[in-house]
């Protein structure tokens, strides 16, 4: 029976650690981002909607590819992936955006302020393109991906 002084033990075991009244701050704060706005950790919905424009675009170019090429299934979905790898990979590493992240008004930071540069980008992408890392995050809404490649994704 519950005393009253405090939530259940399983409101805190599912709510997570705000829920046992731990205070973690806001994301990316400890980074110095601001909370809102232009630099602000981006939102989970941004992201997700970014993913799908740039893999409804890489579908659209595997596509055409398959059509010209005479592919299969297994090719234009080999081929599907590659493409979201590579337009991750070059847009990421040059611009720190890519083509759907820009669409939703977000962007890859290195938290230092340098540009993510080709090797760090690789790394993100790799890990990105393995999904677990992706799935996993910290309070600061980052990935593996960008944890292993000192990054966070922010509002433009």
């Amino acid at each position: 029976m519950s005393s009253g002084k405090g939530p259940r033990w399983t409101q805190t075991w599912l709510g997570g650690a705000r829920a046992a009244g731990v205070d973690l701050g806001q994301p990316g704060e400890r980074f110095g981002f601001p909370e809102s706005g232009s630099g602000a950790v981006a939102s989970y919905g941004r992201r997700i909607a970014a993913l799908f424009v740039d893999w409804g675009l890489s579908m659209l170019v595997a596509s055409l590819l398959a059509r010209s090429l005479d592919w299969g299934p297994p090719e234009r979905s080999t081929w599907t992936l590659v493409v979201f790898a590579v337009q991750a990979w070059l847009l990421t590493a040059l611009l720190g955006t890519t083509i759907g992240k820009r669409l939703c008004g977000i962007r890859v930071a290195r938290l230092d302020g340098r540009p993510v540069g080709l090797g760090w980008g690789l790394a993100r992408t790799l890990l990105l393109i393995v999904v677990i890392p992706a799935l996993l995050w910290d309070r600061d809404y980052r990935g593996l991906h960008d944890r292993a490649a000192n990054t966070a994704v922010v509002n433009i």
